[in-house]
């Protein structure tokens, strides 16, 4: 890079490598932090994807192709006493409510967009720059001496996640459980009948489900599933992580020399993984963060003080409303005393018929609202 960077990207991972790619385009030059990648091992996650994300992603050449990313015509939600929540692409006149995308997929073709986007460079380290954008996820060294409170609610859950084989055809169509005890078990449409599984369990349940034999897992996971798609096989490695909820009480600042940072992606927050938001708010974040960079005044500098506070106003309010939502939807399900079983239930079905709101929060929840 001839000149030195404009903005420097600590994380290369989604958000990160998305971010970049969405400032080069718009002729702003990123150095991103890109270490040596940790040893091979079998990624089992995958991502639910709403519209807003997958058009992003298409104008930078990094979405998967087809076989690495399954539209979700229709999503089925259950609750714990026979009610259930349905949503329809073709109502909403949508091509799809969502896409279930293959992680190492979709990280992979950023990387290769990245590669041929000459206004990016990889550096190993950092390097300075009027601004610094940290994506290195929930867990990041540089906001910890930064001196950011990451104000974290942890729920007593783990997140399961792996890749199975279905029986039946999944035709399409996304489900999910939630139970008396609080816990989430969803079964996301990917490639010809196969599936993501995102299941939260209680935390002290998750090490017996990991530790069970392929035969006896299959076993649960029919169980869980209500043989809704028949028999469940295991095809896959079994993964599990800590469940939270967290936000950063400061987005933006400025380094001793003057020069500013920002936060973005999980670096900045997580929510529940029950609605499959978590990487659609990253993304949001890198395309607002850099809409206000892109709309500078000529004279104003990437790390122009005014233009993170506009971006950390714009992106605090979306990210609390989809974190307070997630939050209610899984402590409404964690009580199992009455009357909470029959009023959350009547309520599921309630919903199920009032098609304004059903329509209202598909689109939130898509990104077209």
């Amino acid at each position: 890079m001839a000149l030195p960077p404009e903005v420097c990207i600590r994380g290369a991972g989604i958000v990160g490598r998305t971010l970049a790619l969405v400032l080069a385009r718009e002729r702003v030059r990123v150095a991103l932090v890109a270490p040596a990648a940790p040893p091979a091992g079998q990624d089992v996650r995958a991502y639910a994807l709403n519209a807003a994300s997958k058009t992003l992603l298409e104008s930078l050449r990094g979405w998967p192709d087809a076989a690495h990313a399954t539209p979700v015509r229709e999503m089925l939600v259950y609750g714990d006493e026979g009610a259930r929540v349905q949503f329809h692409a073709a109502r909403q006149k949508v091509e799809a409510l969502a896409w279930i995308v293959d992680v190492p997929a979709l990280e992979q073709q950023l990387s290769d967009a990245v590669r041929f986007q000459p206004r990016i460079e990889i550096v190993a380290e950092p390097v300075p720059a009027p601004l610094t954008v940290v994506c290195e996820g929930r867990i990041s060294a540089t906001r910890e001496t930064l001196g950011v409170r990451y104000e974290v609610t942890r729920y007593p859950q783990h997140a399961i996640a792996a890749r199975l084989q279905a029986e039946e055809p999944h035709d399409c169509v996304a489900r999910q459980w939630f139970n008396d005890k609080g816990e989430v078990f969803a079964l996301l449409p990917l490639g010809d009948r196969q599936l993501a599984l995102v299941w939260s369990v209680d935390q002290l349940r998750a090490p017996a489900l990991l530790a069970q034999t392929a035969d006896e897992f299959n076993t649960a996971l029919h169980d869980a599933s209500h043989g809704a798609l028949g028999a469940l096989r295991l095809i896959s490695e079994r993964a599990a992580w800590p469940l939270q909820r967290a936000i950063a009480d400061r987005w933006t600042g400025q380094f001793a020399d003057g020069s500013s940072w920002a936060l973005a992606g999980d670096a900045a927050h997580t929510v529940h993984p029950l609605a499959g938001q978590g990487l659609n708010l990253g993304l949001g974040d890198a395309a607002a963060l850099a809409n206000v960079i892109k709309d500078r005044d000529y004279w104003r500098s990437a790390g122009d003080a005014r233009l993170l506070r506009r971006y950390e106003r714009a992106r605090r309010t979306d990210v609390l409303s989809m974190s307070l939502a997630t939050d209610g939807l899984q402590q409404l399900f964690a009580h199992s005393a009455d009357p909470l079983p029959a009023l959350r239930n009547w309520g599921m079905r309630g919903f199920d018929r009032t098609r304004l709101v059903k329509n209202w929060i598909a689109k939130q929840a898509m990104g077209l609202q």
